[in-house]
């Protein structure tokens, strides 16, 4: 995956995204947005923000932020933000890479990526981000489709990985791509949509800053 593919590939989609896949993947929507709602008056990033189709189901306390790469998608989002949302919600919407965030350490109380990780080049370096931006404690949400286990469907999905460009996203991305470590704690992984073939993966977010400042002296320890 690239940057220009994924803009290319969401141009696209961008007119029928709503319709096409709106139903599809709006049980892993709620999930992850029934989670964050436990916690009212929440900052929240949502990274892949799309169309806004997940922005009028936020509590109407919560403050959001969302950025895409999709200047098409995005426009969307905005028409969407005005007409569905209560005013001052929606903080901004912003053009900007995953993996590049824009905003100071420690800016979120939650981050959430619904159906990005596995459109994203680097899903490592767009967690990090994740991580970085979100306050110590917060609540990191990814939502996902993740590899078959059952050896047949994941042959399948191998397969039409040189289809990854066209269609926007890795059909055969496992979930141990995504980072266990001490630090950033798995609290749960659930099953959603269509078989529960996505994954509402939660992680509880550490301090980032420890860690890094944890890591020589780990090292001279050795």
């Amino acid at each position: 995956m690239d940057l220009a593919s994924i803009r290319n590939a969401y141009r696209r989609y961008a007119n029928h995204y709503d319709r096409v896949f709106g139903p599809v993947f709006a049980q892993g929507r709620r999930f992850a947005i029934e989670t964050l709602n436990e916690k009212p008056g929440q900052r929240v990033l949502e990274v892949g923000v799309g169309t806004g189709i997940s922005l009028p189901d936020y509590h109407p306390s919560t403050r959001i932020v969302g950025i895409d790469i999709s200047p098409e998608m995005l426009a969307k989002a905005e028409v969407r933000a005005r007409e569905e949302c209560p005013e001052g919600q929606v903080e901004d919407l912003l053009v900007m890479d995953a993996e590049e965030l824009d905003f100071p350490d420690n800016s979120f109380d939650s981050v959430v990526a619904m159906y990005v990780a596995s459109v994203v080049p680097n899903p490592d370096r767009l967690v990090s981000e994740m991580r970085r931006v979100c306050k110590p404690g917060g609540d990191i949400l990814i939502v996902n489709h993740f590899a078959s286990r059952n050896p047949v469907l994941r042959g399948l999905e191998k397969g039409l990985r040189p289809l990854s460009k066209l269609v926007g996203f890795r059909p055969d991305m496992d979930l141990d791509t995504l980072p266990q470590h001490e630090g950033f704690e798995r609290l749960s992984v659930r099953k959603a949509n269509l078989f529960g073939y996505w994954k509402l993966v939660h992680y509880r977010n550490g301090d980032v800053a420890d860690e890094q400042d944890d890591a020589p002296r780990a090292a001279v320890g050795r």
